[in-house]
């Protein structure tokens, strides 16, 4: 098992919850993990990480699968500009690769948001440290797990 995998487990696992990590063959898109597992496709959490150009540091924004983040909202909810976030940003501030980016088990504190349209769902699938592992989750317990607050910023 991955470390990144290891963690994700170990961050279900620490906040009480059943570890139900599935394998699947493709999740290269949201459309193909909605397909992969059978789900709507806003049921898909995104993990879209940004770089705070002011600080240099990642910020997260979990949006639903058919969304896209609105750079203005975004950076205007950050409080600074945002920039595109390179592999190694992302690798050194959440301990994920590009397409494994999970919203739990992070490596150091992220400063985080939640698109509303996936507090509509009961059950929501996030990615879980890997491009090829995905959990599912009541997306009401993400602000607590998460620490993301819940906003406005999609297109």
């Amino acid at each position: 098992m991955s470390k990144s995998l290891a963690r994700v487990r170990a961050a279900i696992e620490a906040a009480g919850l059943t570890s139900d990590i599935h394998e699947v063959t493709n999740a290269r898109t949201a459309q193909d993990a909605a397909d992969t597992v059978g789900c709507h496709l806003d049921q898909i959490a995104k993990s879209i990480i940004f770089r705070a150009e002011t600080c240099g540091q990642a910020v997260l924004f979990l949006t639903a699968g058919g969304n896209r983040v609105c750079a203005d909202k975004a950076t205007a909810l950050a409080g600074e500009p945002l920039g595109k976030a390179d592999a190694q940003l992302i690798r050194a501030q959440t301990g994920f690769a590009i397409g494994g980016v999970s919203p739990l088990g992070h490596l150091n504190p992220i400063r985080a948001w939640l698109d509303p349209r996936l507090l509509e769902f009961d059950t929501v699938w996030a990615a879980a440290g890997t491009p090829r592992h995905l959990f599912p989750l009541n997306p009401h317990l993400l602000p607590g797990l998460t620490g993301a607050h819940p906003a406005e910023f999609t297109e």
